[in-house]
């Protein structure tokens, strides 16, 4: 039987306490950043707020104590999310390596991995990259080409990977690639490597988005001389390791609060006005939201009880990109555009912005039409 469950997340007192902990430090760490700073969320990259953020013990805040961990639980985790993104805080350094990178290590990772790798994360001075995403594949990853050729002290890596978040920024990337050529299985012979992006034969090529911002790369290997002990996990073992990280990333409020900066300025150009169409939209959002919330949450309690909810993290995340693409939508039916004012400055500039953004949202994470196909097969539809 297909178990699409999404249960009710225990509630805690101690992570609605560490609730106002959090709000209290990013009332003092963000004061006087601006809604247009604030609705770049965990695509602002701060390096500085990062390490802060570390000294007070809130990157890897799951994680075991000898990795430099504070062993909280998941929905302590959750809610340290959700304020951050509700308050806009520039969290994209650390985000990857502390959302998915670091959870992955911790599973698969030698201790060795762990013992260089963990700490550094935890203190807000490590950062990670994603490597999945390539030419003609998109966000089918069995079609990755890029290949690890196995050679006796280790690999030799060619390939490009493809929209790579702040790849000219980060540290290491977590390379999914193929390691051997003779499976007729798509998802057989495919591995992890940990990749030190300072290698020679690396090339890291810009790619701006239709706001004129560099978050996007493109990322070449030529004849990259990788050592054996960058190997995650088992060889061959790769599609496995990869579905298991990508219930990390598909699953948490940041696949539906991106606009919430958006709202927030929508609701305080509303104030004053008495009319039905607006009190309906901006409910019907809300409620949304709430259930997202809730959906979100619910995974969350899954992945600490140590459950592997890949179709729960894929409907969050397409539920959740429907909705994010949406709101600057209503915004724009709410308000005359053509008329802007310098009363409502701030609402003109995060909706300018967001507009540019949102078309990545259902590309982001895995497309649409992929995440679908997820949803189908786990259902028994396909």
């Amino acid at each position: 039987m297909i178990d699409l469950s999404f249960p009710t997340p225990p509630e805690s007192q101690q992570a609605e306490s560490f609730r106002e902990q959090v709000r209290d430090f990013l009332a003092t760490e963000l004061a006087g950043r601006t809604p247009l700073q604030r609705v770049e969320s965990w695509m602002g990259f701060d390096a500085g707020f990062s390490r802060r953020l570390g000294e007070q013990g809130w990157i890897g805040l799951t994680w075991p104590k000898q990795y430099g961990g504070s062993e909280r639980s998941a929905l302590e985790r959750y809610v340290l999310l959700e304020e951050l993104l509700a308050a806009g805080a520039p969290v994209a350094a650390h985000w990857i390596a502390d959302r998915q990178s670091g959870p992955l290590l911790l599973r698969y990772g030698t201790e060795a991995q762990k013992q260089a790798i963990l700490p550094r994360i935890t203190r807000g001075e490590c950062f990670f990259c994603i490597g999945m995403s390539e030419p003609d594949s998109g966000s089918d990853l069995a079609a990755a080409r890029t290949y690890a050729e196995p050679v006796d002290d280790g690999f030799i890596v060619n390939g490009t990977k493809l929209w790579t978040t702040y790849g000219h920024k980060a540290h290491y990337m977590v390379l999914f690639c193929r390691t051997s050529r003779d499976h007729e299985d798509r998802h057989g012979g495919t591995s992890q490597l940990l990749i030190d992006l300072t290698l020679p034969g690396i090339t890291i090529r810009p790619i701006h988005d239709l706001s004129g911002a560099h978050h996007f790369n493109e990322v070449v290997f030529e004849n990259v001389q990788v050592p054996r002990d960058a190997l995650i996990g088992e060889m061959g073992d790769g599609w496995n390791q990869v579905l298991s990280e990508l219930a990390f990333e598909r699953s948490g409020p940041d696949r539906f609060l991106s606009t919430l900066w958006v709202l927030i300025e929508l609701i305080r150009t509303l104030q004053g006005r008495d009319d039905d169409q607006s009190r309906i939209a901006v409910g019907r959002i809300a409620a949304h939201l709430m259930s997202l919330r809730r959906l979100s949450r619910s995974v969350a309690g899954m992945l600490q009880r140590g459950e592997n909810p890949t179709l729960q993290a894929a409907i969050v995340k397409d539920l959740g990109a429907l909705l994010e693409q949406e709101i600057p939508d209503i915004a724009r039916q709410l308000v005359d555009t053509g008329r802007a004012d310098a009363a409502h400055r701030d609402f003109f500039q995060v909706l300018h912005y967001a507009v540019q953004q949102v078309p990545a949202f259902s590309l982001r994470g895995g497309t649409r039409e992929i995440l679908r196909g997820i949803i189908a097969r786990g259902l028994g539809l396909r």
